[in-house]
């Protein structure tokens, strides 16, 4: 199992950070590849919920394990090429909220993926999202 650790800091408030993150209508404006997300079971503030994420023909069902709005998020995903754990914090920090996210992949190929995901910041790569997550929620954030 390969863990990856990102950060970033969103000049929004905790709550709209957590909404944001948990509206999966939102996930491909942010998510390098998804197409759509289908299958929602339950409710995305609910631990047991369930939803399909999927790249093009590819699904990769997703469980939410536990959650706290608007504080903390973790799942499990997968599909051919990537699975393992996904645990997000959301923390106040200043005026706005501190993201930590911590990708844990199971498995040879997950692995491989994993590492060069977790490369750079190019729009695909888990830094690369989660910028792209940040000035999509500081665009909504300006006032007027």
């Amino acid at each position: 199992m390969a863990t990856y650790r990102v950060t970033t800091l969103v000049a929004a408030p905790p709550e709209r950070v957590f909404a944001t993150w948990t509206d999966p209508d939102r996930f491909p404006e942010w998510i390098g590849g998804v197409t759509r997300v289908t299958d929602l079971v339950g409710s995305m503030d609910q631990a047991g919920s369930s939803y399909t994420v999927w790249f093009g023909r590819m699904a990769s069902p997703t469980e939410i394990l536990a959650v706290e709005p608007p504080r903390h998020i973790r799942t499990r995903f997968g599909n051919a090429i990537l699975k393992g754990e996904s645990e997000v914090r959301f923390t106040a920090e200043g005026g706005g909220t501190r993201i930590h996210q911590e990708f844990a992949t199971r498995g040879f190929v997950s692995a491989i993926f994993g590492r060069l995901f977790a490369m750079g910041s190019y729009r695909g790569s888990f830094q690369g999202e989660l910028e792209a997550f940040r000035k999509l929620v500081e665009r909504e954030a300006l006032p007027g």
